[in-house]
């Protein structure tokens, strides 16, 4: 309904609502995602809505990035990280609290009005910046590490450095998050990542249906009504990550 935001809850859904482990719920979030953004970003392919020059010039570094993190780095984390006295700091703690650090910032940038839109920044004009794929190494390294797609740090690349068109943002954030999730998740399986595959496709058909009666209710239903709304439950979720690892861990 509101043209992104399901990635960064997938992780806390899987984890405390299907106790699914935080490692193995980062493989799943990224095959989850990436299904669900493809078939969002369809909609918007149909209304021309998606740049394909910005997915590349974005997109390929982050894929690069995004399989450093799944392939490298991730493996090489190790289950315990460092003691702090008796508490020890482990690689589940450290993803769930690094995703939680991230879910903040983006329900905030939710919750703030947005004011209204400048000529500058819906005309499409502004020309791509030599740093964008810079940003896409990033995005995708950050993304690998959480398992989220990371629509809520390419968007305001896009509209911001890049000055796309908000609508052509969210089409082409989208089309860049099922490329990403799901070489991402691609990189988990050459891992030789235990998957569930019942659960899995399970857990995306629900999703898919989410997508396709959200896509149907957002004729009815304003995007900019339900932003701060679903900011207000992000802040809330990450908030209950932080204190939950800091209390009952």
């Amino acid at each position: 309904m509101i043209g992104a935001g399901g990635s960064i809850l997938a992780v806390p859904v899987l984890v405390y609502l299907m106790a699914v482990p935080p490692v193995l719920a980062t493989s799943y979030s990224l095959f989850i995602v990436g299904i669900s953004a493809m078939a969002a970003s369809y909609s918007y392919w149909k209304n021309k809505l998606l740049n394909f020059k910005m997915a590349v010039l974005f997109g390929l570094p982050s894929v690069v990035g995004i399989l450093i993190s799944r392939k490298l780095l991730f493996p090489a984390i190790p289950k315990e990280l460092f003691a702090i006295g008796k508490f020890m700091v482990t690689k589940d703690f450290g993803i769930m609290m690094l995703l939680a650090s991230l879910m903040i910032p983006a329900a905030t940038k939710m919750i703030q009005k947005t004011p209204p839109a400048k000529a500058s920044d819906v005309d499409g004009s502004k020309k791509p910046s030599s740093i964008i794929p810079l940003m896409g190494l990033v995005v995708g390294l950050i993304a690998g590490l959480v398992g989220v797609g990371g629509g809520f740090l390419i968007i305001p690349v896009l509209v911001v450095v890049a000055g796309q068109p908000m609508k052509s943002a969210i089409g082409t954030s989208l089309f860049i998050i099922a490329v990403n999730s799901l070489i991402g998740f691609s990189g988990d399986l050459t891992n030789h990542v235990p998957i569930d595959w019942h659960f899995l496709f399970i857990f995306s058909s629900f999703a898919l249906a989410g997508i396709f009666v959200g896509t149907y209710l957002s004729k009815f239903i304003s995007g900019q009504k339900l932003k701060p709304i679903f900011g207000w439950v992000v802040m809330l979720v990450g908030i209950y990550i932080i204190a939950d690892k800091l209390f009952h861990s």
